[in-house]
């Protein structure tokens, strides 16, 4: 991002923190904020090596309470406050719900995958979330981003599990706007549609959601070339998305809480 664009978003020196910013969507998130002479914190458990005197890593289990909670005070530590958090940190575990088939097979959903999807895309909103807002809501004014899917808006075969934690992110989204507006913070959502590939597109993720669309993994790749669906005729790339939350991030946006709004190309239903 240019710096006359830099200036005009207006969160140069602003204090972020991002959940799983070591790859795929928050990498880029993180990439841009930087660009944009921002403070960001990356809670991730992995580390990308990134070395910037605006940028801090905090290795963080966002699962767990002490994690989330050590992530925002190493934050507050080290940059002296947190003015914004994007809950980005998710997984897909693509399963079906039953399988005549193979009724107790490995692409049928059970409670541990279950288990582990809600815990990291929605336990791990509400442990962060609770955290930052503390800080938020004494200084009376912040930004939560929290992001969520198409697929939690429209639904996606193979992707049950997956698109009921992203609805429940929505009802987070509306339900936190409601509540924290008394206190100037902002909650709003940003749900991306078809990407260009992350590393979250791996072969056994691949070989779940083919098997849910009774497919090939070969007939699956070929699908995601077929932009055919969407208006603006391909697919989105990551650095849109991560455009989209550096302006909800801003005071540009001021007046913006409540809504998750899709990134998609037009992509919709009809």
């Amino acid at each position: 991002m240019s710096e006359n664009n830099s200036s005009w978003l207006g969160i140069d020196g602003k204090v972020f923190v991002v959940t799983g910013g070591s790859s795929g969507i928050g990498q880029h998130i993180v990439n841009e904020l930087l660009s944009d002479g921002s403070k960001v914190v990356n809670a991730d458990l992995k580390d990308d090596g990134r070395k910037d005197s605006n940028f801090l890593y905090v290795k963080t289990d966002v699962t767990k309470k002490t994690d989330a909670d050590n992530a925002v005070s190493e934050a507050v530590k080290h940059f002296g406050t947190v003015d914004g958090l994007v809950n980005n940190a998710g997984i897909n575990i693509p399963r079906v719900l039953v399988d005549p088939v193979d009724p107790d097979g490995k692409y049928v959903i059970d409670e541990a995958n279950y288990d582990k999807m809600f815990a990291v895309n929605v336990k791990s909103v509400f442990l962060m979330s609770s955290a930052v807002a503390k800080v938020l809501a004494k200084q009376k004014h912040g930004v939560i981003v929290n992001m969520s899917s198409e697929s939690g808006l429209e639904g996606s075969q193979g992707a049950g599990m997956y698109s009921g934690t992203k609805g429940a992110i929505n009802g987070f989204t509306r339900a936190w706007a409601k509540e924290l507006g008394q206190y100037n913070v902002r909650c709003i959502g940003v749900a991306p549609g078809v990407l260009e590939a992350t590393g979250l597109r791996t072969l056994s993720y691949e070989e779940g959601l083919a098997y849910s669309r009774h497919k090939t993994v070969e007939q699956l790749r070929a699908g995601y070339a077929n932009t055919s669906t969407i208006p603006l005729g391909r697919s989105g790339k990551l650095v849109e998305v991560a455009n989209l939350v550096a302006f909800f991030l801003s005071d540009r946006a001021g007046y913006m809480t409540g809504q998750t709004v899709n990134v998609s190309g037009g992509k919709s239903r009809g």
